[in-house]
């Protein structure tokens, strides 16, 4: 959910009380380390292939659903509030001092989101079981994208991932009792809200959708924007459709039959063709087209460092 709230609105009730920007923590939550697996995956640019099923996965939970329903730009200004949610996201990871005051900021803006969802019941984003949904929707969602976009996990791996994981949401502000603080605890839960609440809402609708109003991206370069500008008439529909492939495709398998949707073995068949040309590729290519501009950045700063 993101939306730019009054910074001084009282949350609603059973809602945590965000820290105020006027107030600095004694000592903030560090990001995941230099060289972890976070730090290795979520600046290449094969997590913004990831990143559509997170959202979708999130947003198929009534209470997030409908905050985002009513609350967000997503419909309005895709490609800003996309840039900015993946700007977020960086900082947490990259961001070094900065991850936490990103952190308090989206707490901040999340503050005075609330309202009813599509079960009759009044929600809050603050509410501490959906703010922690949103957050852990990313770790299934990394543990299929790169089982088939780089390589699977080991053990070890998907641990580390786990606790670099808990540890951005501590940035985040969510406390640990509000997250399961061990994979063999977290699975639990997961199937848990799998089963309990997650449904098509309309927004996961209409991100799936490929005949969605989308505009043209207003987003980079001059000359690209003019000629995207010119074409999009023609790219909009394969766009959209190779976005809501990718974004049902790397949803981990039962999250999907949790929400309903559609996946057969063909669709698996031409993911995995499509998974193998990615892995050939993205390895080789230059650092700067590899990678994301903060976590290049970051990149070069570590190697600075070592010297």
């Amino acid at each position: 959910m993101e939306r730019a709230g009054r910074e001084e609105l009282t949350p609603a009730d059973g809602a945590p009380t965000p820290t105020g920007s006027h107030r600095t923590p004694a000592a903030d939550p560090a990001p995941p380390p230099v060289g972890g697996v976070l730090w290795s995956v979520a600046g290449d640019v094969r997590a913004l292939m990831m990143l559509p099923a997170a959202l979708a996965l999130q947003v198929a939970h009534p209470a997030i659903g409908a905050g985002v329903d009513a609350h967000s730009v997503f419909r309005t200004d895709p490609w800003g509030r996309g840039e900015r949610s993946l700007s977020s996201v960086q900082l947490w990871i990259y961001g070094g001092e900065d991850a936490a005051r990103e952190g308090r900021r989206l707490r901040r803006l999340h503050r005075d989101i609330q309202g009813t969802d599509t079960r009759g019941r009044r929600y809050h984003a603050l509410t501490p079981a959906h703010y922690s949904w949103v957050h852990a929707t990313g770790f299934p969602v990394y543990t299929r994208g790169l089982g088939l976009l780089t390589r699977p996990l080991t053990p070890a791996q998907e641990r580390q991932l786990y606790a670099e994981w808990l540890q951005v949401g501590r940035i985040l502000g969510i406390h640990d009792r509000d997250m399961p603080q061990t994979i063999e605890e977290f699975w639990p839960y997961y199937r848990e809200v799998l089963a309990e609440e997650l449904e098509a809402t309309v927004v996961v609708r209409e991100l799936l959708d490929p005949d969605l109003p989308v505009p043209a991206p207003d987003r980079g370069p001059l000359p690209l924007r003019l000629a995207l500008r010119l074409l999009w008439p023609l790219l909009r529909r394969p766009f959209l459709r190779l976005r809501a492939f990718l974004t049902v495709g790397l949803m981990p398998p039962d999250a999907r039959r949790a929400i309903g949707l559609d996946w057969t073995d063909a669709q698996e068949r031409t993911l995995r063709r499509f998974a193998r040309v990615v892995r050939a590729v993205v390895p080789v290519l230059p650092e700067r087209l590899r990678y994301l501009p903060q976590a290049r950045k970051a990149r070069e700063a570590a190697r600075r460092a070592a010297r």
